[in-house]
């Protein structure tokens, strides 16, 4: 070794004597839930002359810092007799900082920075720091599913496809979610369309992807039978929808093909198309995570189908989810139900001429309240044999409001009609109106001259009587 690196070697280490060292190390942090306390404990090793210890959290990807503890050793009288400074000694300091209730917002980088004196100077600072991640998780706090596209009304003649939308909210990161038909889970077809934010696939029991088909399409789930066509080739109008109006009697030369499924008008039904067939439906799934600026993810997870009222009617679906922050799953559910009648109410209950008349859904028939039916229904308002008041055909709603009615309306009838994509269902009202009193009120004076004529009339009886006793 030459004379030039001893040299060396002596002036680094007379240096370090000088100017001292320092490390600074913070504790690592596991993942933790909104709402609880967390502790960043920041571990430095020194043997200068401890000047400061301030703690930053960092935000907007490390451009703004945020001062959140700072500890000046100047005006603590505890260390101003630490250590000597001409003496070598190796001291282990550790400094906390308490977050109670953390939110989300606290997510995020922190930082601790160390300052000792320089032992040369005892003016210069000497700065070391260390950083840590904070990961605040946060469970879903709602969580809801709805019927995509509705109100919406039921057809006879062609299929349709029901979607149900689930969707949580609050959870960070972005929960799971899963669909399950009676308690089991369903079996999905993964459906990549273009969304807000990104997208995920169906969990578990996904097949692989493949295009959504319209079974509106599909000419093999669309034969009718000739029993249900008209002369021209349309569908005919059924005993529900006409109520008195029978079929027409086929003509001459109109008999079925052999090729064509002749079906006996007994065993046609009515209410549930032919149309729908299918007992193993193919359920597409998506998935949508769309960032909140709270921090949280808007999850809306969809599960589409080709609707079969006969196997769908009463099947309970339920959506649920699961989350790191979570110790079990969180689902909602929800029954598929057709309505039953709707149950109607009319205010007042004794119309007069003039009146104004409100014709309210109260809930149905048989089951339960409107909001037990699902999808929601659809209301129409007709009058049988006529228009509306205001001369519409017809008025949606679960209110029917008649205003200033005239003695004309006396017993007409009106029509309710409530329907989802599962069936639909019918309930007639009749309108009593009552005429004013005021009409045949008339004046006691008026009396005067009826009674004047009764005695002319009384007079002569009583003088038959005596002319006859005599």
């Amino acid at each position: 070794m030459t004379v030039l690196s001893l040299c060396f070697l002596l002036c680094a280490d007379l240096l370090q004597v000088a100017v001292g060292y320092l490390t600074v190390t913070i504790e690592p942090l596991l993942p933790v839930v909104v709402g609880d306390t967390v502790t960043l404990k920041c571990n430095f090793k020194t043997d200068g002359r401890l000047r400061e210890i301030v703690w930053y959290r960092v935000t907007d990807g490390g451009t703004i810092k945020q001062k959140i503890f700072t500890y000046d050793a100047m005006f603590n009288t505890n260390y101003s007799h630490m250590e000597d400074y001409r003496r070598r000694e190796d001291l282990v300091y550790q400094s906390t900082v308490r977050l109670p209730e953390v939110r989300i917002s606290d997510n995020g980088p922190y930082e601790c920075h160390v300052g000792i004196y320089d032992r040369a100077t005892r003016e210069k600072v000497v700065l070391a720091s260390g950083n840590v991640f904070l990961t605040v998780m946060s469970p879903p706090n709602n969580i809801s599913v709805v019927a995509e596209n509705t109100p919406a009304p039921f057809s006879r003649y062609q299929a349709q496809n029901l979607t149900l939308v689930c969707t949580a909210k609050g959870g960070k990161p972005a929960p799971s979610v899963y669909f399950k038909r009676d308690g089991e889970l369903i079996e999905v077809i993964s459906n990549v369309s273009p969304t807000v934010g990104y997208e995920g696939g169906g969990p578990a029991g996904v097949r692989g992807a493949r295009p959504l088909i319209s079974r509106d399409l599909d000419d093999t789930k669309l034969r009718k039978s000739l029993s249900l066509l008209g002369s021209d080739g349309r569908p005919g109008r059924l005993n529900t929808e006409s109520p008195g109006r029978s079929y027409m009697a086929r003509q001459p030369g109109q008999e079925p093909s052999p090729a064509t499924e002749t079906i006996p008008e007994t065993v046609v039904n009515r209410e549930f198309p032919r149309w729908v067939q299918s007992t193993d439906p193919l359920y597409y799934f998506s998935n949508t995570q769309i960032p909140q600026s709270d921090g949280s993810v808007l999850v809306q997870a969809k599960l589409t189908w080709t609707l079969n009222p006969q196997l769908d009617n009463d099947a309970l679906f339920s959506c649920e989810i699961t989350h790191p922050a979570l110790s079990m799953p969180m689902q909602t559910e929800v029954i598929l139900a057709a309505p039953k009648g709707p149950k109607l109410m009319i205010t007042p209950t004794r119309a007069k001429v003039g009146d104004t008349v409100r014709i309210t859904v109260q809930g149905f028939q048989v089951g339960s309240p409107v909001n037990e039916v699902f999808p929601e229904p659809l209301f129409t308002w007709t009058r049988v044999g006529g228009r509306l008041l205001d001369g519409s055909t017809e008025r949606d709603g679960k209110e029917l409001v008649l205003e200033r009615v005239p003695a004309e309306l006396n017993g007409s009838m009106y029509r309710c009609t409530a329907q989802n994509p599962l069936g639909s269902t019918d309930t007639h009202i009749r309108l009593i109106v009552f005429e004013s009193m005021m009409k045949n009120t008339q004046n006691p004076n008026n009396g005067a001259p009826g009674l004047h004529k009764l005695g002319l009339i009384c007079l002569p009886l009583i003088l038959t009587v005596t002319v006859e006793l005599t």
